[in-house]
């Protein structure tokens, strides 16, 4: 597979590995998105658009993600909501609160942070947000309409890859691409996303058989496991491209990188591939969602 099958003119590119940055494409959109809020603003009485985040408990990691997520908001002139719930919270209380930001006029976007608590059913919870201001695509109904080529909000995370990927030129038409991974809110909707823009799709998991061969077949290969280096480097063919969507303690995704940025077509780089290009999307689709609501 080489570089012209992906849509990429070799002749009009470095012929080193691409490496896909998720920092650099979100600091080039913030810009575009605090102009689309000031235009907002301005045709909408001052108006903002606001995300509301609600974090269940006191998990590290979740905080964090939550503060990264408001910061972004603001760097761009948007509001965010932080909704800060104990860890005994019931699915009925967690209930009650979407039910209030549902109904409140001035939240445009609401983020349930994952995971909550095990007492907590977090399905019922994610299909209880309102379809208008599902932001980070977590609804069955969202979920449905997105398979289905519908207008929906997408996952953000496989959402802001499908960003990356189109920035960069990488045609995904006719393509094998192998998902390895089948989380509700990355895995699955990543394939469906894939197969929507043509890709040939392998939904991998933890019960498939030679998940190595599966591997070797990607033209595509995405790592959506939650298990460290779990993908082994010599498994992946020359001329790939590689999209880590894993993030583990120092540093590390779900592939293992050694070797990939000398052979491959393109790489993601852990920290600062997908994770940033997580959040701008959902930055963005909180500001659809705000111009939405203003019919604008």
């Amino acid at each position: 597979m080489n570089a012209a099958g992906f849509g990429i003119d070799n002749k009009e590119r470095d012929m080193d590995c691409i490496i896909l940055d998720g920092k650099a494409l979100a600091a080039l959109r913030a810009p575009l998105f605090a102009e689309r809020v000031r235009a907002l603003k301005a045709a909408n009485g001052d108006a903002v658009p606001v995300l509301a985040t609600i974090l269940v408990g006191d998990d590290p990691s979740s905080a964090t993600y939550v503060k990264m997520k408001g910061n972004a908001c603001r760097a761009i002139g948007m509001a965010s909501r932080a909704v800060m719930l104990p860890a005994d919270t019931t699915t009925a209380q967690l209930l009650a609160e979407i039910d209030a930001l549902n109904a409140d006029p001035d939240v445009h976007g609401i983020l349930l942070q994952h995971p909550v608590p095990a007492q907590i059913d977090e399905r019922q919870c994610f299909d209880r947000i309102n379809i208008a201001k599902d932001v980070d695509g977590v609804t069955s109904l969202g979920f449905g309409r997105m398979a289905l080529g519908e207008p929906a909000f997408g996952s953000a995370t496989p959402a802001g890859i499908m960003s990356l990927l189109a920035h960069h030129g990488i045609g995904l038409a006719g393509k094998r691409a192998v998902v390895v991974g089948r989380s509700a809110i990355l895995g699955k909707p990543m394939a469906l996303m894939l197969s929507n823009a043509h890709a040939t799709v392998t939904l991998c998991h933890s019960r498939t058989v030679d998940l190595e061969a599966e591997v070797r077949r990607a033209d595509i290969l995405v790592g959506a496991v939650g298990k460290p280096h779990f993908i082994r480097a010599d498994w992946i063919k020359d001329g790939a491209v590689v999209i880590d969507a894993g993030y583990h303690q120092g540093g590390i995704g779900d592939i293992e990188p050694t070797g990939l940025v000398q052979r491959c077509l393109a790489v993601t780089p852990v920290p600062g591939g997908v994770g940033p290009m997580t959040i701008s999307t959902l930055v963005g689709q909180t500001l659809d969602a705000a111009c939405a609501a203003a019919d604008l």
